[in-house]
């Protein structure tokens, strides 16, 4: 496909996320997935503020993802401010100054050679592998902080052009329609990954996984990385279940109290941790099973399956209407095309993936 094609495409299927039914920062994934089509970078960050109102990020699967935990490190805060004009961590100053896409020079307080040779360089931004990057702050039409999307380039890489620079700015409002907070409905995600950690019932962590590692990772933010004591939501969680006195004699007028769980809500999905008491094989006592559930935006999950299948765009916008439910006559009203236009697509597609109806189509976009 010549480059100018795939530019239009991502272009589209950006706008399509922006027409969706769902919107929310769960979108970040395939956001950054198209704009790496359209801008050659390296890692997608992007920060936002959480239901508290406290800075959360999300970052791609990348060396930076391994080090940015440290830029949650109070005394990083400290050191970034004595080279940058706002800090991420204080997202409302930059919603009120930072306007429109900006060049790593824009933000910084001091000389490039300054900032490469500062402490706060050294400490996370070079063994994260980060020299050079463009920032956006999104708004909503009323001008609220919707979140900052940080685009950036490994040392060696070639400095971002007025080109990527343009093609980000001509994006600005769509990127902020789709990562705009939406209605949370739990009912509609589907399971994405789960994992089990063991732990003392005291909070030491006795044994984990990669795949728990990086699910901890993902519900407990970047402070918490692989560390040997629990998150402090977790040791709440593990008092919880200390204080659940099990019946002597389970019946249906006694039964078993309900294990205590937490639920937790990022751009990673929304994540449920569930507690339960265990034999300690190691012979020290007890132990304490965690169960950590991570669950995506079904549409999030749609729209990863429907990229697998590699549909041509128009093709791709039908099918993620067909999975959603609509009928060929409201597909056609939507995509502004005839009912006869739909159905030889509706059949196309069946016949490229190998379904005959839609509910096989929608097993194959939504198995595992």
């Amino acid at each position: 496909m010549a480059r100018s094609q795939i530019h239009q495409q991502a272009i589209e299927r950006l706008q399509l996320m922006a027409c969706l039914d769902f919107s929310g920062q769960a979108l970040i994934e395939p956001v950054l997935h198209e704009l790496h089509r359209l801008i050659g970078f390296d890692t997608g960050v992007y920060f936002y503020p959480d239901a508290s109102g406290a800075l959360d990020a999300y970052i791609e699967p990348s060396v930076a993802r391994e080090w940015m935990h440290r830029y949650f490190d109070p005394q990083m805060a400290a050191l970034e401010h004595e080279v940058v004009n706002y800090s991420s961590h204080d997202f409302a100053s930059a919603v009120r100054h930072e306007h429109g896409v900006l060049e790593m020079e824009q933000l910084i307080s001091v000389p490039r050679s300054v900032f490469i040779g500062s402490d706060f360089y050294n400490q996370v931004a070079r063994p994260s592998e980060l020299q050079d990057f463009l920032s956006l702050v999104l708004r909503t039409p009323q001008g609220q902080g919707v979140g900052s999307l940080k685009l950036c380039r490994k040392p060696g890489a070639p400095r971002f052009t007025p080109v990527d620079i343009a093609l980000l700015a001509g994006l600005e409002p769509w990127l902020a329609r789709i990562l705009q907070s939406g209605e949370r409905d739990t009912q509609e995600s589907v399971v994405h990954d789960n994992a089990m950690l063991v732990a003392t019932p005291q909070g030491r962590l006795l044994w984990s996984s990669p795949q728990a590692d990086r699910l901890m990772a993902l519900a407990f933010g970047l402070r918490w990385y692989r560390r040997s004591e629990l998150p402090p939501a977790l040791q709440e969680l593990l008092m919880r279940l200390q204080s659940v006195q099990q019946p002597a004699v389970k019946s249906l007028r006694n039964p078993s109290p309900a294990l205590p769980e937490l639920q937790l809500y990022n751009a990673s999905g929304a994540f449920t941790v569930r507690s339960t008491q265990m034999a300690d094989a190691t012979g020290e006592g007890r132990a304490v099973g965690i169960h950590i559930t991570q669950r995506v935006p079904r549409v999030a999950h749609l729209l990863s399956g429907l990229r697998a299948l590699g549909l041509p765009q128009r093709q791709h916008e039908l099918a993620y209407w067909l999975v959603q439910g609509l009928s060929e006559e409201q597909i056609a009203t939507r995509m502004g095309i005839s009912s006869n236009t739909a159905t030889y697509h509706r059949r196309q597609i069946y016949t490229r993936v190998g379904v005959k109806t839609r509910k096989e189509f929608q097993r194959l976009l939504f198995s595992p």
